[in-house]
């Protein structure tokens, strides 16, 4: 309690974090935590699968997991204003879109202009046509990839007892996949792009792939840069607005277990077509 206390606050103009994944093995909840205590906002933007409504269990959720709701609470007494930003692991939650309380609102989409600039801040599932159309499978992949987590931290607690290096079973099966991923990613990048450039937003940001990114995108009519925040399951990153930009942000714990990195990758993440009904 006493290192909380003493931790140096940075004062950043915004903050944007998702795919936390809240009620999972593979959140790295503490890591959450302490990045937040680590700042002083007056926004902060929950985009998208924050609590992890496919996998949830009464079972587990785990103090850790508590204490991340309790921070984002602690910051809206404070003034913080939260927007909750549904994705497609707690789209439950779109039918309170629109409710505000007290300093939370809960939304499909956000509009920010900071500095005269406009920023178009979504989750990115509307994009996935695998998950909209064979969202049985996305789950069923989901599932099959959590037990694959398991029998990840089960094999490295032996390996770490006989004194011998670790495995990530995860690695193992994205490496085969990574270039077709790498199509995907790539596809989506340019629809999101077209789109921003189409509507005159400067800024894109978005997740649900867990790749953080920031680059510039263009086309004939015009320019804008893009920008994804990654996860806290595998990259612990957000993307901070200070100095009159945007700010991809790779928070470090030497605290953190390095197993957790490997527990969840989800998967079922393909982007072809965009559904434009939620977007505008």
């Amino acid at each position: 309690m006493s290192n909380n206390s003493k931790k140096q606050v940075r004062e950043v103009e915004a903050v944007v974090i998702s795919d936390t994944h809240l009620g999972t093995y593979g959140c790295k909840a503490n890591d959450i935590v302490n990045y937040l205590q680590s700042i002083s906002t007056p926004i902060l933007v929950l985009n998208g699968d924050i609590i992890d409504i496919w996998q949830f269990s009464k079972s587990f959720f785990p103090k850790s997991h508590l204490k991340v709701i309790r921070q984002i609470i602690k910051m809206m007494e404070k003034g913080t204003h939260v927007y909750y930003l549904t994705g497609n692991h707690d789209e439950h939650l779109r039918r309170f879109n629109g409710l505000k309380v007290g300093n939370l609102r809960i939304e499909n989409k956000l509009i920010l202009e900071l500095d005269g600039k406009k920023t178009w801040i979504f989750h990115g599932d509307v994009f996935d046509v695998f998950m909209h159309h064979s969202k049985w499978l996305a789950k069923l992949g989901v599932i099959g990839y959590g037990m694959l987590t398991q029998i990840n931290r089960f094999t490295n607690f032996a390996l770490s007892i006989l004194r011998l290096k670790k495995v990530s079973l995860s690695n193992d099966i994205k490496k085969p996949v990574k270039k077709g991923r790498n199509d995907i990613t790539s596809k989506f990048e340019l629809t999101v792009s077209n789109l921003a450039i189409e509507k005159q937003y400067d800024y894109a940001i978005c997740g649900h792939i867990h790749w953080p990114e920031k680059k510039s995108l263009s086309n004939t009519h015009g320019q804008m840069c893009y920008l994804n925040r990654g996860d806290w399951v595998e990259n612990n990153t957000a993307i901070e607005y200070y100095d009159g930009d945007w700010h991809l942000y790779h928070h470090s714990n030497e605290k953190v277990n390095n197993t957790a990195s490997e527990e969840e990758q989800l998967v079922g993440d393909d982007f072809l077509i965009p559904n434009h009904k939620v977007l505008f």
